[in-house]
């Protein structure tokens, strides 16, 4: 695919959207200021702080098939069957999209929708004897294969509750470095679970597209993002913190715009505190496409502009600020790419 092919993907040129979590608890207050700040592409938010169930790994391990989990104090682990933990995120996922449904009557396009990813699930997913479900080859297949079924139910749903929508899967790999490079701590803290081989880990995030029907970005707020093994795994946008990057990094980078993978850039602080001017939140993203040697007019179609991660953290007037913000510094870049 060409740089020229770059503008197809469907949420079109100059877009922002957020990345997951939003600050406290009310599911259409959310679902409120999500789609009101981000018409281009809208998402469906996550609030942890609800509590267990409504976390990042809460709510994807609720919508596994056939695995369960139940909290206990060192985090979530597999269980035989579905208790109250299960129940809860069930429940708030139900309550999630009951709101974003409501706020999304006639909308037409682009639509993001996130799970955690196969592999830092593994990490996070504790086996019966409380070790990581990553210390496990077979287990990490079977997480793999409940987290596709569940996948596809849920991507289901999504599409019949708006039905105009062109469901975007993001994958949420905070922990994707550490696994391959096999710093994941165990149980005891004082080994790491081997490295896993990058095929596998491939492999694993090739099966989870092929149940997506649709464009699929993995996201990683974590340094040193495996640019190439995501482009090789079929991804359609990579999304990472921008003040992360390192020099060593930006030729995969060029790579994957040239390929016409989009670039999810996270630009804007995810915490408070004071925000430059829109061009100046973006000026890091022109100065990289200029080193780069890229085309200017590639540059509003190739990326959408984010926070730096979720924004579960912030005030609930800051997270509206910060997804306004991210419009105007995305318009900044389409309407002035030099």
């Amino acid at each position: 695919m060409s740089e020229k092919s770059s503008n197809h993907h469907s949420w079109g040129a100059g877009a922002a959207t957020g990345v997951g979590s939003m600050p406290g608890g009310d599911a259409r207050e959310a679902a409120k200021t999500v789609t009101g700040s981000l018409e281009a592409l809208p998402y469906l938010a996550e609030l942890p702080a609800r509590g267990p169930g409504a976390d990042m790994i809460g709510r994807t391990a609720g919508m596994l098939v056939e695995l369960y989990a139940h909290v206990e104090p060192s985090g979530w682990r597999i269980s035989d069957r579905p208790g109250r933990d299960t129940r809860r995120a069930r429940s708030w996922l139900g309550e999630d999209l009951d709101a974003l449904e409501e706020y999304t009557q006639g909308h037409r396009g682009a639509l993001k929708v996130s799970a955690v990813g196969p592999w830092t699930l593994a990490a996070a997913l504790e086996l019966r004897g409380g070790e990581a479900a990553l210390s496990d080859p077979g287990a990490c297949r079977d997480l793999t294969a409940s987290l596709a079924e569940g996948l596809r139910t849920h991507l289901a749903e999504v599409r019949r509750r708006v039905p105009g929508a062109e469901v975007v899967l993001q994958l949420d790999e905070p922990s994707l470095t550490a696994v391959l490079a096999g710093s994941v701590r165990t149980a005891s803290g004082y080994r790491t679970h081997p490295a896993v081989d990058r095929a596998v880990v491939e492999g694993a995030l090739r099966d989870l597209m092929s149940v997506a029907d649709g464009p699929v970005v993995v996201h990683s707020c974590a340094p040193s993002v495996p640019f190439r093994l995501l482009r090789r795994a079929g991804v359609a946008g990579i999304s990472f913190d921008l003040s992360l990057l390192t020099e060593s990094e930006e030729e995969a980078i060029g790579e994957a715009v040239e390929g016409g993978t989009a670039l999810f850039v996270g630009a804007v602080p995810g915490v408070e505190g004071p925000l430059s001017d829109p061009a100046g939140s973006v000026r890091g993203v022109r100065t990289l496409w200029r080193r780069l040697g890229l085309s200017p007019g590639t540059l509003a179609e190739s990326v959408v502009i984010t926070p730096s991660c979720g924004l579960a953290g912030a005030s609930p007037a800051y997270a509206r600020t910060a997804l306004a913000h991210c419009v105007r510094a995305a318009r900044s870049l389409a309407d002035n790419p030099e």
